[in-house]
């Protein structure tokens, strides 16, 4: 994968935008726990980053996938907490299923007004007792008529305290795991759906965090997203873009680094630099090599994923190395700030909290590893 001068420009653009419109307020944003989203997105939905690679005739830009990644690549890097990137990019994760399988009249009425930023949206897929085994999962939509009524709850659900609508992934029949389930798209004001509460996490306190209960909620039926039962599948292919978009936090590890070279040129121990002891420079030279071979990774698999290869084992290499990553170098970066990096108002320790998420979210490392095995044959069973 190779950018173009479009491709840059996007990131040139969103980088001024983060200047202007989140920086300045992170701080104020972390201490509310939520970031403004309206107001925030109606402004990011203005300048056309909430539709990159959404079709034009529902209000996106039409573009294919390396540009939303270059788009994550430039927020990631470039704003001063994770939670804002995260919120931006659950309003993305919500909506392929819907731009791809969804009716024209679904996408008239859910998926412009999210490209537009007239509204947030989430994705309520996971649940308190299955966590990344979607299979499990135990929400129920029943047909009544011309109507669905849902029942059960979700966790962990992003923007889920401030979202107008939400992206479900529910039982519809009593077939196979993996072919019994339906998306559908659910305004959160219909009645029966209750925001439970919102979770505080361990980091990514911009990003509004909720458990959502859904009790008799009735939809109609033309909510649907695609057809009925094929919801799995339809997730799994969602899944793909955004374990693919994990890979963009190589920005913020690099961004890690640079600043933990600038801070122990300048810190002194015993009349020297830190940054002068070899075990740092080495240290730092390793880390900056293996973000390397991260970023390179990515370009690699998403040039061929645009192709149309089917790329599950190498996204889930890349899902399984960023969150890694993600530990190993914020956890060393830190460790050589000593007593600064264990203050809370440090950058290095907000990315070393913000982060961790990574090799949980989106599908825990070790579901990673379970599908990388499943693809090398060495599953027990599977041999």
């Amino acid at each position: 994968m190779i950018y173009t001068p479009e491709h840059l420009e996007i990131q040139r653009s969103i980088r001024k935008f983060v200047d202007e419109e989140i920086n300045p307020y992170v701080d104020e944003w972390e201490d509310a726990q939520a970031i403004p989203a309206h107001e925030l997105f109606k402004k990011a939905g203005k300048a056309g980053f909430l539709g990159i690679a959404r079709p034009v005739d529902f209000g996106g830009q039409g573009l294919d996938f390396s540009y939303e990644f270059a788009f994550f690549e430039a927020l990631m890097g470039h704003a001063q907490c994770g939670g804002v990137a995260l919120a931006i990019g659950a309003q993305g994760i919500a909506t392929p299923a819907l731009a791809k399988y969804g009716s024209d009249e679904l996408r008239r009425e859910f998926l412009v007004p999210t490209v537009a930023g007239d509204c947030v949206a989430g994705l309520a897929v996971t649940e308190p007792g299955g966590g990344s085994d979607l299979a499990s999962l135990k929400t129920t939509a029943r047909r009544d008529g011309d109507d669905y009524v849902i029942s059960g709850s979700k966790m962990w659900t992003t923007n889920g305290a401030q979202a107008d609508w939400v992206c479900v992934l529910a039982n519809t029949s009593d077939g196979p795991v993996h072919k019994n389930k339906s998306l559908f798209c659910v305004p959160m004001k219909c009645k029966g759906v209750e925001v439970a509460k919102r979770l505080r996490k361990l980091g990514n306190w911009a990003s509004d965090t909720a458990q959502i209960f859904f009790d008799e909620v009735r939809i109609p039926r033309r909510y649907l997203i695609g057809e009925e039962n094929q919801g799995f599948i339809y997730q799994m292919e969602q899944f793909q873009e955004e374990r693919l978009s994990a890979a963009a936090y190589w920005t913020v590890l690099d961004r890690a680094i640079g600043e933990t070279i600038e801070y122990t040129g300048q810190r002194r121990v015993f009349g020297q630099p830190i940054l002068d002891n070899q075990y740092v420079h080495f240290r730092l030279a390793e880390l900056r090599t293996e973000v390397e071979c991260l970023r390179s990774l990515a370009y690699e698999t998403i040039g061929r994923y645009l192709t149309g290869e089917d790329m599950t084992l190498q996204t889930s290499m890349v899902k399984l190395k960023a969150g890694r990553l993600c530990r190993e170098v914020t956890d060393s970066c830190l460790q050589f700030w000593g007593g600064m990096g264990y203050m809370w108002e440090t950058n290095i320790s907000r990315v070393f909290r913000d982060v961790r998420m990574l090799s949980i979210g989106g599908g825990a490392d070790e579901v990673m590893l379970t599908i990388i095995s499943k693809h090398m044959g060495t599953l027990p069973g599977k041999r």
